[in-house]
């Protein structure tokens, strides 16, 4: 069964498929230009000790979100999670 959620919700270490990106503007297309991209595969890795940013494994590289950013992307992950 699969869950519909928000990158900022990951758990560490947990990986959802990009749906949508609510994001416009400049950022928006700073995302698509490294590959975070809707059906990529991205895995949550660390947070930051004050909540942001948070790290995201995307395509091979490592990327830094800001909280509220990462809140604007919607994805979708197994709901069943170890």
């Amino acid at each position: 069964m699969k869950q519909q959620l928000y990158l900022s919700q990951l758990r560490q270490g947990q990986s959802a498929v990009v749906m949508e990106i609510s994001l416009q503007g400049q950022m928006r297309r700073r995302l698509y230009d490294l590959g975070l991209i809707p059906g990529t595969c991205v895995r949550r890795l660390q947070t930051a000790p004050a909540g942001s940013p948070i790290a995201y494994a995307v395509r091979g590289a490592v990327i830094a979100l800001r909280r509220q950013d990462a809140q604007s992307i919607e994805a979708e992950a197994d709901d069943v999670w170890v």
